[in-house]
């Protein structure tokens, strides 16, 4: 039977998916922070980008289906998130790009394919507008890339739980156990005033990209996601049925479908059946 965690309720409980051993893991200088990162398996680099007040540990249902199709995954924690640390400079999506530059220079990877969730995935079209050579394509799934795109926030059981576990998460992993709440007001800040890319700017991507959104987002308004697919060059949209921003969480198989067609895509591999 199809895993799913519509609610979750198991997230809250137990968290993702235990990760599997690494071939690789360690911390990288960059910019001021300590950057965790994780390098699995061998073959295409595909670097998952975790969202904001998460850490790259929310990933565990994706990496073994990265590994079982012949791709190097690799995790990182963002600046300030798990594992990472940060300095006094303020959170900026510009600055987390540059510290997946400073991971790939670490691991001696020319060029990736991003997946970004949230947070991540603005990271990740930053990234593919700053340093296009560096970037094989972009999986975009549930955020947006101005402040107008979001909706204003519902309160739900689904929302509770994960906050909750990000405060749990946070408090094993991170180097400031005792700072969440300082952590959330200065993320929850970058969230309300970046990234601020206009229709031009998007326009000046040329790496390919999806842009996937689940039929039941909490945050980013549908008409926002369909406006940058047809602002971006080529850029594919993907309305993933049934679940909500936490779709990686809620029910891989049918997310890990969606991620694997687009790295296919991107390295002219099979698509999965």
């Amino acid at each position: 039977m199809e895993f799913r965690d519509d609610e979750l309720e198991h997230f809250a409980t137990h968290g993702a998916a235990p990760l599997p051993p690494g071939r690789e893991e360690g911390h990288v200088e960059h910019d001021g922070a300590h950057i965790w990162y994780a390098s699995f398996g061998a073959g295409p680099a595909v670097i998952l980008l975790h969202g904001g007040l998460g850490h790259g540990g929310n990933w565990g249902y994706q990496v073994p289906a990265l590994l079982a199709a012949g791709y190097q995954a690799v995790l990182m924690d963002s600046r300030g998130h798990g594992h990472s640390s940060r300095d006094e400079q303020p959170y900026s999506y510009d600055r987390m790009a540059g510290d997946v530059l400073g991971v790939m220079d670490g691991l001696k990877l020319e060029k990736a394919a991003l997946v970004g969730w949230s947070d991540g995935a603005c990271i990740a079209l930053i990234l593919a507008d700053k340093a296009p050579e560096r970037v094989a394509g972009v999986f975009f799934f549930a955020c947006n890339m101005d402040p107008g795109g979001t909706k204003e926030l519902q309160p739900s059981v689904a929302l509770d739980r994960c906050f909750a576990r990000h405060g749990q998460d946070y408090a094993a992993l991170s180097p400031t156990p005792d700072e969440f709440e300082p952590f959330v007001a200065a993320v929850t800040q970058m969230m309300k005033t970046q990234p601020n890319y206009t229709a031009q700017d998007l326009a000046r991507i040329r790496v390919p990209v999806t842009i996937s959104q689940g039929e039941h987002e909490e945050f980013i308004r549908l008409d926002h996601a369909e406006y940058l697919a047809r602002s971006i060059p080529g850029a594919r949209l993907v309305i993933l049925p049934g679940v909500s921003h936490f779709a990686p969480l809620q029910r891989p198989a049918l997310f890990n479908q969606a991620m694997l067609t687009f790295v296919s895509r991107v390295f002219n591999a099979p698509s999965p059946e």
